[in-house]
């Protein structure tokens, strides 16, 4: 399918008009929805204690973190936060000098009076995997690809986590479960387990147990699998051109068998399953993963600022994809303003009609659960 006609496809019904961005306050509030039938009993407890009227903009401030340049948060988000209107932040390393000043910026943000009922700790998260992949200085500096055995797995990951703790992150998004192949993109970086798939399972689900030990989530990363794509999607479109029997014999096992809070959705394109990257595929997201796997966790996509999905629009047509699939929290990794741009697009898209009030508020929910479950 050519890429015009799978965006035409894709945008039915999507309102495109000017952002609107950050400072427009009408408020727009409505009963919340039953929801969080698909989600483990912790997360549904912990959601019991969300408010039971949410505005428009808080229920969808709940589907993002935001990203932001240099040290300082900017003055936008922080009076998001205020507002109920941001489930956390995604930190780079444009944004750490150290571990102390990390520590200080999110105690800034948590200081940050919000409204009742949502005033749990906010997602702080970070891409730290060891290797060539970490944003804080410090332990642990051996990557997947380096990791002998599943006790230096775990041991990896507690530091990692005790690490993360101390700069007052909560959230790592890590381990990569991805089954390398041979001169895959990510095996070429240093950055997965293995390429047996029980291997990457004892080696990945160590490293996310020494997270946990550590008051860490780990996220799985990347659904459904990205062992075998040549090229990352950080720089440029991919295709894994594997069928559906052949993922769920290797790709798939991972999440069947290592327990995590959330799930990172892959941006390439699986062809011989649907023409859509995963990250906009409700195939994947509600069907595979939600439906088949029994997932009740969060999920993310991956970064939707890179070459992977520049073709598919701005960042409110690609956050309005990720969220008809089912996807949580659509993730933009490079600016605040492109997140902003994507919350307003997905208001935009419920006032027109063409996402639901209790589609936005599902995954709310779902994402203050788990807020709802961090120390």
């Amino acid at each position: 399918m050519r890429a015009a006609a799978l965006l035409a496809l894709l945008a039915v019904g999507l309102p495109v008009a000017g952002c609107g961005a950050d400072e427009d306050r009408s408020a727009t509030t409505t009963s919340t929805a039953s929801v969080l039938a698909t989600a483990g009993a912790p997360t549904a407890r912990a959601a019991a204690a969300a408010p039971s009227r949410l505005t428009l903009r808080q229920a969808i401030g709940q589907r993002f973190v935001f990203a932001y340049s240099g040290l300082t948060p900017p003055r936008a988000l922080e009076r998001r936060i205020a507002r109920g209107e941001a489930a956390g932040v995604i930190l780079f390393g444009r944004n750490v000098r150290s571990v102390a000043q990390v520590r200080a910026t999110v105690r800034r943000l948590e200081a940050i009076k919000r409204p009742a009922g949502l005033d749990a700790p906010l997602l702080v998260m970070v891409d730290h995997e060891g290797g060539p992949v970490r944003r804080l200085p410090g332990p642990p500096a051996k990557g997947a690809a380096e990791t002998p055995s599943p006790a230096a797995a775990r041991a990896y990951g507690r530091a990692a986590g005790d690490l993360l703790r101390s700069a007052g992150v909560n959230v790592d998004l890590a381990p990569v479960v991805d089954v390398a192949r041979a001169d895959s993109a990510l095996a070429n970086e240093g950055r997965t387990y293995d390429d047996d798939a029980p291997n990457v399972v004892a080696k990945a689900g160590a490293f996310a147990e020494g997270l946990k030990a550590a008051g860490v989530a780990p996220v799985l990363k990347h659904f459904p699998g990205f062992g075998a794509a040549t090229i990352n999607t950080d720089d440029g479109a991919a295709r894994v051109d594997l069928s559906l029997s052949a993922l769920r014999a290797t790709d798939l096992v991972p999440y069947r068998h290592i327990g995590a809070p959330a799930v990172m959705l892959s941006t390439a394109i699986y062809p011989r399953v649907d023409p859509r990257p995963a990250a906009f595929s409700s195939k994947w997201v509600t069907g595979e993963l939600r439906g088949r796997l029994k997932f009740g966790g969060a999920t993310i996509t991956d970064d939707l600022q890179t070459p992977a999905v520049a073709r598919y629009g701005s960042p409110a047509q690609l956050a309005f994809f990720a969220v008809k699939a089912g996807v949580d929290l659509p993730l933009f990794a490079k600016s605040y303003t492109a997140g902003a741009r994507a919350a307003a697009g997905l208001e935009r898209a419920v006032k027109s009609g063409a996402l639901t009030r209790d589609a936005i508020e599902v995954g709310a929910h779902r994402v203050l659960g788990w807020r709802g479950t961090l120390g």
